[in-house]
């Protein structure tokens, strides 16, 4: 044999042995990696139907979604009425109704207070809306934050009507 052939077969040798070593690492290294992923359960708390064909107007509902309390409340024309009628200059954290709800009878918000995290009442307060009895944060029928130390509105999570009757949250 030439000195090209033993030349050709080293390489081969050195290209295979490298390829052989990197399938090896990446068949060690996967396990960690792919343990870092979310379990089963959490993909499937991602998400979250909510039946609200039973809900009457005025009223509301806590579902849990993410192990956070959701309220989902069905609003009264006199309700939407007050929400839009608030100068947005007189709010803390300025944002119109028309903006946090894709249905303005239905408001949807993730059920806590944004100041220490409490979970509000509902029907409560000197707006009608929401009351976090803990430190005094009074929110009005939109969850629009309008009085006590809370620094920010309720916040509105990612939603959608799936159809007449049911809403999916995440």
């Amino acid at each position: 044999m030439d000195k090209s052939g033993k030349k050709n077969r080293r390489e081969f040798l050195f290209t295979a042995s490298y390829t052989v070593g990197a399938v090896g690492l990446g068949a060690t290294i996967w396990p960690f990696i792919d343990q870092m992923n979310p379990d089963s359960s959490v993909k499937a708390l991602a998400t979250t139907e909510v039946d609200i064909s039973q809900i009457e107007p005025g009223k509301a509902i806590t579902v849990l979604w993410r192990g956070k309390p959701v309220f989902v409340k069905r609003r009264t024309p006199e309700e939407i009425a007050d929400a839009k009628k608030v100068k947005l200059e007189s709010l803390k954290h300025p944002e119109k109704d028309e903006d946090r709800v894709k249905k303005e009878e239905w408001l949807v918000m993730l059920g806590i207070c944004t100041h220490l995290g409490c979970v509000p009442l509902s029907n409560k307060g000197e707006y009608n809306g929401w009351f976090c009895p803990c430190h005094g944060s009074h929110y009005d029928t939109s969850g629009r934050i309008r009085k006590g130390p809370a620094p920010t509105n309720m916040e509105v999570p990612k939603y959608e009507f799936v159809d007449n009757n049911t809403i999916k949250i995440g």
